[in-house]
């Protein structure tokens, strides 16, 4: 009759060994992906390095350690405790080499969690053992049970660290691959073969398992990816919404250093200017420098419950603004007060955690927590002390306030876009948060879902009793939802104030042009009202006196005007270049006093409507065009 124990001794090895391995390479995993030390690679190395060593090298040095004269061996031989040739120095050896494996699978498990996501959690006031168990444990569990399955069948067919550390002691410490190597160094065949067929039939067991988990898990329900998890959490307490922690009194704020720029953005700021920081008014404030690699922002603004919006070329900073004042990103120096209360003042050492600053963060990609309903999505965020049936109601009203009821048992990936961007909306709403930070929330979305998405916007920010600050790339889109604005260009904000001010009025080169303007020509004075157009080679009368530093003259493509007569000032005959088309008006390139070479020979564009155009293509060239003296823009450079 064939002997059974080395089976049995494997599995109960391999089993105990897999067991220790899944905490001990989670949390090692966990660790790993914050730590930004400079041993990581020396610690990476030193984490996986059974996973490169030959097995007899690592038995080698498990003998050092657990050996009557190594470290470890002499501390247990003085509470009379030996590991060397037990069964313990079996799961000690299938431990330390299947430990890689399974760290390693963790690690890039976690790895591969949108960040975004993480990020989100902080903001809506999670801790990270919160992030850790609701968040990352639950979009990693594919990954998870994959790296478990490799550790056992690592840890099952480990034998030379084995070997070494623990021997050959039949019923005790042979294992499987030991019982195969010495029952074919016996001549005994058939029981080699009839073990080989065993540990052939639980590697292809485990391999299927593995492909099942990392492959055909993808391809079934959200609902039941996600039943074995939440029976979990039925039988395991946690908490179920993190308390968002209240803050301490704050005492009233003085001694800030900043620049005022309402109105317009001073040359330099004044670091030496105190303000007051009013406990009950609502009122952001920031003042924060940030060097990146080729890239420093610096900025200085403060605005109040009327909705911001910040706009800026890509890569200006707009997002990262955003990011520092929700505690993501840390400034290098600075200070963000929120409603009287100090977010971060670099001088003083105040660096509030993202949980504690009370952001509702709005990201590009709504940041939806797959694993979790929407109800649970928009409840996660909530304040403890409530009950079930408070947060249902809650969850309930969110949810009609962006035209979204009875959705709270579905998944985010069962709704579109505009869906998952509302209730996106509704769970930063959820949180109570002093301000809203909107990163472009509408740049995925169609020009229809954009339209309908940003009028329910409009109407939910009507409401909001707090700092909204809103990014987008769309003029038209930050003109209609944000009353003020904030230009930012290569990390500064060159200009702050009323849209009607900043779009009309703007005081430079740059901020015309982030604003629409594609009309521009270098300039000098000529006299208090009139000004010479170098590129355009005309001369303008202007209503504004022409200021000394003019260095170029702007006009937007809408306000040039096409006239019968040339007897109005500023009026001159120009030649058709080219034209582009759109769905409701026409681009019209012309230039000025003589006629165009080819299509890129061309002074101005102009954009009239396509009512306007039927009428203007059958005049006979040259056409006049007037730029009228209110609508010249006087800039500087900067």
């Amino acid at each position: 009759m064939t002997d059974l124990t080395p089976i049995w001794i494997s599995l109960k090895t391999a089993t105990t060994a897999t067991v220790i391995t899944f905490f001990l390479g989670i949390m090692a995993a966990r660790w790993m992906l914050g730590y930004r030390g400079k041993s990581k690679g020396l610690i990476e190395g030193l984490l996986t390095a059974p996973l490169v060593l030959p097995p007899t090298v690592v038995g080698f040095l498990l003998l050092l350690l657990f050996g009557k004269t190594g470290f470890i061996g002499q501390i247990l031989a003085y509470f009379g405790v030996t590991v060397i040739f037990s069964w313990y120095a079996t799961v000690i050896a299938s431990t330390v080499v299947a430990f890689p494996l399974m760290y390693k699978t963790a690690l890039g498990a976690f790895k591969q969690i949108d960040y975004n996501l993480l990020a989100c959690a902080r903001t809506l006031g999670a801790s990270e053992w919160t992030i850790f168990w609701r968040v990352m444990l639950p979009l990693a569990k594919p990954g998870l049970i994959a790296g478990t399955l490799l550790a056992f069948a690592r840890a099952l067919g480990e034998f030379g660290a084995t070997l070494m550390l623990a021997g050959s002691i039949p019923g005790k410490t042979e294992t499987i691959p030991i019982a195969i190597f010495f029952a074919s160094e016996g001549g005994a065949m058939d029981r080699a073969l009839f073990l080989v067929i065993v540990m052939l039939t639980i590697s292809l067991g485990v391999i299927t398992a593995v492909n099942y988990w990392t492959e055909g898990n993808n391809n079934r329900s959200q609902q039941s990816r996600n039943a074995l998890w939440q029976k979990i959490q039925t039988l395991i307490p946690i908490p179920n919404i993190t308390a968002k922690p209240q803050s301490p009194p704050q005492s009233s704020v003085a001694d800030v250093k900043r620049n005022t720029i309402m109105g317009g953005m001073s040359a330099q700021r004044q670091k030496s200017l105190d303000y007051p920081v009013p406990q009950a008014k609502i009122e952001l404030i920031v003042d924060i420098q940030k060097q990146l690699p080729g890239f420093l922002l610096d900025v200085v603004f403060h605005t109040d419950q009327t909705p911001l919006g910040l706009l800026g070329a890509s890569g200006a900073g707009k997002s990262l603004i955003l990011r520092c004042i929700a505690g993501l990103e840390t400034p290098d120096k600075g200070r963000i007060v929120l409603n009287g209360k100090v977010l971060f003042d670099s001088e003083r050492g105040i660096n509030l955690p993202p949980q504690d600053r009370a952001c509702g963060f709005l990201f590009q990609n709504y940041a939806l927590f797959p694993h979790l309903t929407i109800a649970e999505n928009i409840a996660f965020g909530m304040r403890s002390g409530k009950s079930k049936r408070d947060i249902k109601q809650e969850v309930e009203k969110q949810l009609i306030t962006v035209d979204l009821p009875g959705v709270g048992d579905r998944y985010p990936g069962e709704l579109s876009g505009g869906q998952q961007q509302r209730v996106a909306l509704a769970r930063a709403k959820a949180s109570e948060p002093g301000i809203m930070l909107l990163d472009e929330p509408f740049s995925a979305l169609d020009t229809y879902l954009r339209d309908k998405q940003e009028k329910m916007l409009r109407n939910n920010l009507i409401h909001y009793q707090g700092v909204t600050l809103f990014i987008t790339h769309n003029l038209e889109e930050a003109y209609r939802v944000c009353p003020k604005l904030l230009v930012v260009d290569g990390g500064n904000a060159i200009a702050h104030g009323t849209k009607q001010d900043i779009f009309e009025h703007p005081r430079n080169f740059r901020t015309a042009q982030l604003t629409g303007c594609k009309n521009f020509s270098r300039a000098v004075a000529i006299s208090e009202g009139k000004v010479k157009a170098l590129d355009w080679d005309c001369i303008l009368e202007v209503v504004e006196p022409a200021p000394q530093s003019l260095e170029y003259l702007g006009i937007r493509a809408h306000q040039l005007i096409f006239s019968d007569t040339e007897d109005e000032a500023n009026t001159f005959p120009c030649w058709l270049a080219t034209i582009s088309e759109t769905q409701h008006r026409m681009t019209v390139y012309v230039k000025l006093n003589q006629p165009a070479n080819d299509p890129e020979d061309y002074h101005l564009q102009a954009e009239v409507v396509k009512d306007k155009w039927e009428e203007l293509k059958d005049r006979p060239l040259p056409w006049k065009i007037q730029l009228n003296g209110l609508r010249v823009m006087l800039l500087k450079a900067q």
